[in-house]
């Protein structure tokens, strides 16, 4: 069976849109008209041939398909597999259920290669951009192992915990960034429009002004005279970085200075540890060699640092040394995690060990990401306070200058 995306109109005679699961473009037209949908428009989702010229459509360009929606679509795949659900019925249910259409036809897709005698491991692969190498060698896995249904579940698990740690980082930083563009707005206009309105007020003055009303009138005069030499900097120095971050090593040694500042580089450590830690453990457990296991949590962290530690110690893991050696060795792992990871390769319960890590390690980013924001508010409202102090005290100084001055 195939998906074809059609268009028609209902028997209220309202346009209607959406996706048809049929054998054929007959029958396709046939359930649609069961349906009471007279269609005007068929073509099939997996390749684009239609009976018509192939339409454009917006959602090809907008509609993605997000982390939450494969979380979804592997739960439900879980529960289907564990009720004995043959692979490609369990399929043909996910194509019915999914509202995403862009995932409906990456299923469906899917099926028809299942269909075919293709593994369910190979035909994901086909879609990289919807699932990660991890994912595909821990179904690949699961396939070997004949715990599917097993896998499917830990997979829907970590994906929603990756999603939530995510979300709350982002979260996390969503308020002090729009804070600090707000309140950088708000001192550019007050020095461009309201400062030198002000300020021409003290032109009359024939004494010296005060040094912090010469440094006001001088910074408000350059941001009116000059302000696009600051937007021409601004960019500049953004296409600096970018260049200078497009090369390994100065990504490198952007990544390495990271790690060196105070709080958000202990976060963004812990933050690649959890991350290591529970997806080594949930590939181990699902029965990923060790390996292939490093190889493909080494990708999926993004910090280079972190991310050369594990390269390496994936090689003195080929030459018959353990995990915990090298990682201690490394210096960028704390000492306790090598310890906990060094008990669980002598006692045989690796994965255990490294799951109870990543719990550990999450449990800490949350107490990161609070202290974070409990230290970047004041700050911020500090140096708000500053500025607008220093603008209040260069404005009163001159005017209880000319209140002396007209008092003798």
């Amino acid at each position: 069976m195939a998906v074809f995306e059609y268009k028609g109109i209902n028997t209220q005679g309202k346009a209607i849109a959406g996706l048809i699961d049929a054998d054929s473009p007959i029958a396709a037209k046939a359930k649609l008209r069961k349906e009471g949908i007279f269609p005007t428009f068929l073509t099939l989702g997996g390749d684009g041939s239609s009976s018509k010229v192939h339409e454009f459509h917006l959602s090809d360009i907008f509609e993605r398909v997000g982390v939450q929606d494969v979380a979804d679509m592997t739960r439900q795949l879980a529960t289907l597999i564990g009720a004995h659900i043959p692979l490609v019925e369990s399929l043909t249910a996910l194509v019915d259920q999914t509202e995403n259409l862009k995932l409906k036809k990456v299923i469906s897709s899917i099926r028809d290669s299942v269909n075919q005698g293709s593994s369910l491991a190979n035909a994901l692969k086909l879609y990289p951009k919807v699932f990660s190498d991890m994912y595909c060698n821990m179904i690949r896995a699961g396939e070997a192992s004949g715990n599917l249904d097993v896998v499917l579940q830990k997979l829907a698990d970590f994906t929603e915990k990756q999603l939530a740690l995510r979300n709350k980082v982002m979260g996390a930083l969503a308020y002090p960034v729009l804070m600090a563009l707000m309140g950088f707005g708000i001192i550019i206009a007050l020095f461009t429009f309201v400062i030198p309105k002000i300020t021409s007020l003290f032109s009359s003055i024939k004494a010296a002004l005060p040094l912090p009303t010469v440094i006001l009138m001088a910074t408000s005069n350059f941001l009116k005279s000059y302000w696009f030499v600051l937007i021409i900097l601004f960019f500049l120095a953004l296409f600096l970085f970018r260049r200078f971050t497009s090369t390994y090593e100065g990504k490198y040694k952007f990544h390495k200075f990271q790690l060196k500042l105070p709080v958000y580089g202990k976060m963004i450590r812990m933050i690649s540890i959890a991350r290591f830690s529970e997806t080594l453990g949930t590939l181990l457990a699902s029965g990923v060699p060790l390996l292939a296991a490093m190889d493909i949590v080494r990708v999926i962290i993004s910090n280079l640092v972190i991310q050369r530690v594990i390269k390496e110690t994936a090689e003195s893991i080929s030459e018959g040394q353990g995990i915990a050696q090298p990682l201690r060795a490394s210096g960028e792992f704390p000492a306790m995690v090598t310890h906990m990871i060094a008990i669980g390769e002598k006692t045989g319960n690796l994965e255990e060990m490294l799951l109870k890590v990543s719990q550990s390690y999450n449990g800490e980013v949350d107490r990161s990401i609070s202290t974070l924001m409990s230290l970047l508010e004041p700050v911020m409202i500090a140096a708000l306070g500053l500025v607008v102090g220093f603008v209040v005290i260069s404005i009163l100084l001159p005017i209880f200058k000319m209140q002396q001055l007209v008092g003798r």
